[in-house]
């Protein structure tokens, strides 16, 4: 039994240059399938420098607290995401669970 895939060439051309542009913005490849087309991208957390924030927040008298959490939520944390085109050649990117 023979699948018939709907995936053109303009469908294929912006899932590469989406996954350049995720490649420049910092995410490496963790797997890439050419036949399927997807691709798992991850993203490393990045350093957050503690002292500086401690210091602008005791300079601040603490309302520099604030943006000391969300630094230390949002960009602790590594991130995985799927770009993928599906069997009606839409483009669609979605969020991995990190491990």
């Amino acid at each position: 039994m023979e699948t018939y895939q709907f995936i053109n060439e303009k469908s294929l051309d912006q899932f590469h240059q989406m996954i350049s542009a995720k490649t420049r913005n910092g995410f490496v490849v963790v797997e890439h399938n050419e036949k399927l087309p997807y691709v798992v991208l991850s993203k490393k957390p990045k350093a957050i420098n503690h002292p500086l924030h401690l210091f602008l927040t005791c300079i601040t008298f603490g309302l520099w607290i604030t943006v000391w959490i969300y630094f230390t939520i949002t960009l602790s944390r590594k991130t995985s995401i799927l770009v993928a085109v599906d069997e009606d050649g839409n483009l669609f990117e979605d969020r991995c669970l990190s491990e």
